[in-house]
């Protein structure tokens, strides 16, 4: 009898991480219910600057060295949002690369000079490995992410 709710108890506690349909739970838990499309954040930056959102779409890109960023695409290729946490804080597998992303965090707009994105630039290209050509950042830019603190990855 002891055996049989032993037995019970323990399929129990590795099914219900499952019964999610898979999903995973990084950082805070989410405490938005209703998504932000990624296109109204990209189109209306000043809107959203430093709010609270929810956004959902495909994991693109992850970060290769710390996992400490997605990129996730919005509803088509040309929109796209990172979602960038402090290093340490979350880290995000390469095998949720593909998959579809539920992401909470506050959003932010930053005027960035030539010099910062090249800076940027190289990091990325390091962290992907990829090339990066200074010679294509023409003058200032807007850079608008999602400082994020919580994602379930399905």
């Amino acid at each position: 009898m002891k055996f049989s709710v032993l037995f019970a108890a323990a399929v129990v506690a590795l099914i219900l991480p499952l019964s999610g349909c898979g999903s995973s739970e990084f950082g805070k838990p989410l405490t938005i219910n209703q998504t932000t499309s990624i296109a109204d954040i990209l189109q209306e930056p000043d809107k959203y600057n430093g709010k609270r959102v929810l956004v959902e779409g495909k994991i693109t890109e992850v970060c290769e060295m710390m996992g400490c960023w997605i990129m996730i695409q919005g509803g088509n290729e040309k929109e796209a949002l990172r979602f960038k946490v402090d290093d340490g804080v979350i880290t995000f597998p390469m095998s949720v690369k593909g998959k579809v992303a539920r992401a909470e965090g506050i959003v932010s707009v930053k005027e960035m000079s030539a010099d910062e994105q090249i800076t940027e630039g190289q990091n990325h290209a390091d962290e992907t490995g990829a090339t990066f050509d200074p010679s294509t950042v023409t003058g200032p830019k807007t850079r608008i992410q999602l400082n994020g603190e919580g994602a379930v990855v399905k």
